[in-house]
């Protein structure tokens, strides 16, 4: 097979999927392919690798079943590098230690989805009327909210975990977008988390 056709098939057979950000949606997302007998290589955030290309018609019944459960398939190039960033993102910042990082999180974007900082940077603004930058606070803010609640770690083992320079770093930035101090909102009942898919 020639290299292009290669990339061709290899491309006809992967699915972005927007609002797949959890294991849950992992989960969710196996089940809907499983239903329909659709065999898979790999799932992963907001992208799954078939084992073979599906027809026309198999897709747009996954696609039914997919906005059925709150998700979408994206055919967008654009849509589909945003959700790539995203999901990055989330995977670092909830589903790893962020303090062990050992570059910046824009050479570790670049790095991971193989395009310059810029150009992501970029389309993601265009696309979501918010910095790659400003994403990554939100993140972060309810990454902290979390460990916040469990109250397992200090708040200097937070900072360090989240990978702040100090935990007044932390604690500015967590009011800036809360309006809370941390040790505030450690006392309030209900304690304001958002769903992943709602950041």
């Amino acid at each position: 097979m020639h290299y292009e056709m290669y990339i061709c098939y290899m491309k006809s057979r992967k699915l972005h999927i927007k609002n797949m950000v959890c294991q849950r949606c992992i989960k969710v997302v196996g089940n809907l392919l499983e239903e329909q007998q659709i065999s898979v290589e790999s799932i992963t955030l907001g992208e799954v690798i078939l084992r073979a290309q599906i027809s026309k018609e198999e897709k747009e019944v996954f696609e039914a079943a997919l906005k059925k459960e709150g998700f979408e398939l994206i055919n967008n190039k654009q849509s589909a590098l945003v959700s790539a960033i995203k999901n990055e993102i989330i995977n670092l910042i909830h589903y790893r230690d962020i303090s062990e990082l050992k570059e910046n999180i824009s050479y570790y974007l670049a790095k991971k989805l193989h395009r310059d900082y810029h150009t992501l940077s970029k389309v993601f603004s265009e696309t979501e009327n918010l910095t790659i930058e400003q994403f990554v606070i939100f993140q972060k803010t309810e990454k902290v909210k979390e460990l916040l609640v469990y109250d397992e770690f200090s708040l200097s083992e937070i900072a360090f975990k989240m990978g702040y320079s100090s935990t007044a770093h932390l604690s500015a930035q967590f009011k800036k977008v809360t309006g809370f101090a941390p040790s505030k909102f450690k006392k309030l009942k209900g304690h304001r988390r958002k769903a992943l898919d709602d950041i």
